[in-house]
């Protein structure tokens, strides 16, 4: 099974318009348009019954606190950790290809709501969920995608990893929380095949 996108190549740069945010040179981040990227995929296994897919980055800082702070560095040294962007699942066998922009087309502060998407799908909360849980403006649950917006003082530059998986199941049994990791769980002894895609990007004027 192959996995590819017309909105960036394997190893190469997101776009500023499939981010949360963008650099801006007075304010460091500036809010971006939050576009899903257009995926597409091939050569899933003949007995396919429903697809997954879960965007993370995996350069996520595990100790935030000089993430985004004036006259600090977030150290490449620093050890890192999972935050997740996108939880897709029951996505149907018959459908091959997720336009840009249809499952997210802006910022939508305190989350954009519900499981029910397009194509019949459902989809589970991001890592956004946790990460504005202190903040009065924009707390919620983040249902979907919602796109890259890392340190924009971090010395590493992130990887998004898009992996999409065929499963043997229409859809999967309940689980609670809707989280990539209890999706994970879910889909084990149901995995036919999986795919892979990765992006990167920064808003650190340094490495940009």
């Amino acid at each position: 099974m192959k996995l590819l996108s017309q909105s960036f190549t394997d190893g190469g740069q997101i776009p500023g318009e499939f981010a949360f945010a963008v650099h801006d040179p007075k304010n460091h981040v500036a809010l971006s348009r939050n576009l899903n990227p257009h995926l597409a995929w091939t050569d899933a296994p003949p007995d396919v019954k429903s697809f997954a897919l879960i965007c993370h980055d995996p350069d996520a800082p595990s100790v935030g606190d000089d993430v985004n702070q004036e006259g600090r560095t977030v150290a490449s040294s620093l050890p890192r950790a999972e935050f997740v962007h996108w939880v897709l699942f029951d996505l149907p066998a018959q459908v091959s290809e997720i336009a840009s922009g249809v499952y997210s087309s802006e910022v939508t502060p305190r989350g954009k709501s519900g499981t029910v998407t397009p194509h019949g799908a459902r989809q589970g909360i991001n890592d956004y969920t946790d990460w504005f849980a202190n903040d009065n403006d924009m707390k919620g649950e983040y249902y979907g995608y919602d796109g890259p917006c890392p340190p924009w003082n971090d010395e590493r530059i992130h990887r998004y990893v898009f992996t999409l998986y065929a499963l043997d199941v229409e859809q999967l049994p309940p689980f609670a929380p809707l989280t990539a990791s209890a999706l994970r769980q879910a889909m084990t002894g149901h995995v036919l095949a999986s795919a892979t895609l990765t992006g990167s990007y920064t808003l650190n004027p340094v490495l940009m």
